[in-house]
């Protein structure tokens, strides 16, 4: 069935996205809680390397969880030492009449509360233990069924997210958009829709690409937007002047950022233009809220996190890029663009 990709919804979906990438967070404040983290903090402020060493902790999740505390107004940073905040000491310390810790201890023996303290000691996905018998969730897309749903659930919420990205965007003198880790390919049809001078490769591994195919093809899009199979990390296909990483990064570890920006770089030619997608931490790390939330759902059941804009702008220079400016697009997501040196 045609849709058209240059239309808006009539309401704003804002909240209805927030309730699902808000959901763990209270876990992670909970988990934090069950340690007493923040009357320690309180006694005890502390970098970021002196809290890991002291509860145990990973870099990662760690950071994940400080960003999340920051953006709520919990701890703050100065000089590279986390504090508690005034109102962590009055409500989230022992000892201050309005102690608020008693209210979430019946939360204590959640089961996501748990994997967090596992994930923060650990640093991996919950429900991953590297092991083969383990669920791992970028194995899992390998198969027929999960993708399939995964897919479709990324779909819908991207139908509505591409079309803010893609009329945001100046493609002027670009003539082809590479969709990596692309999905059902919706980013390649909506700023194709959009941008008729455009057309869009949609690159991911099978069976994505025959579940992007297929949609693409309903969609109307087959004539502009073509399908390309292979693995993101070996390498990609050379033709296109624009690399798109959608709600893709946010999925990895920062080696892993780090070796898909050089795969970009050697298959971009100079002048060429990387896009990056997604929810995005601020550069001092203290919100928004909303994407600080979603990064504790990413930690959970990922390798990566909701990246700061400054995290980006470092690894991009470093992978031989010029990193552009952020700017903001719908529900709490945005983009940052970079030009290949």
């Amino acid at each position: 069935m045609f849709i058209d990709l240059t239309a808006a919804p009539a309401n704003d979906p804002l909240s209805i996205y927030r309730y699902r990438d808000s959901l763990y967070a209270v876990d992670m404040i909970t988990a934090a809680l069950s340690l007493d983290f923040f009357t320690w903090l309180e006694a005890h402020p502390s970098s970021l390397a002196s809290i890991c060493a002291h509860f145990g902790f990973k870099e990662r999740p760690a950071d994940v969880m400080l960003t999340l505390f920051a953006a709520n107004g919990w701890v703050n940073k100065v000089d590279g030492t986390f504090h508690a905040t005034p109102t962590a000491a009055e409500h989230l310390c022992a000892g201050s009449m309005w102690d608020l810790r008693p209210y979430y201890a019946s939360l204590h023996d959640r089961p996501i509360a748990r994997d967090y303290l596992e994930v923060l000691r650990t640093d991996k996905p919950a429900g991953w233990s590297g092991d083969k018998a383990a669920f791992d969730w970028h194995k899992a897309m390998e198969q027929e069924d999960f993708a399939r749903k995964f897919t479709a659930a990324m779909d819908c919420r991207g139908l509505y997210l591409s079309q803010a990205l893609a009329k945001k965007l100046d493609l002027t003198g670009r003539n082809c958009v590479l969709d990596i880790g692309a999905g059902s390919g919706i980013y390649g049809c909506s700023i194709t829709a959009h941008h008729p001078h455009m057309k869009a490769v949609v690159f991911d591994q099978s069976p994505v690409d025959r579940i992007a195919e297929k949609l693409i093809a309903e969609r109307g899009c087959a004539e502009r937007v073509s399908v390309a199979t292979g693995d993101m990390f070996d390498g990609l296909p050379s033709g296109c002047d624009v690399h798109l990483y959608s709600n893709v990064l946010h999925d990895w570890g920062v080696a892993e950022v780090e070796k898909l920006l050089t795969v970009s770089q050697a298959a971009l030619a100079p002048g060429g233009l990387l896009i990056i997608h997604d929810a995005f931490i601020n550069a001092d790390k203290t919100g928004p809220l909303h994407v600080a939330e979603y990064s504790c759902l990413l930690m959970h059941s990922t390798q990566g996190k909701c990246y700061s804009t400054s995290e980006y702008a470092a690894m991009l220079d470093a992978a031989g890029f010029a990193p552009g400016p952020y700017a903001d697009t719908a529900a709490a997501r945005g983009f940052m663009t970079a030009v290949r040196r």
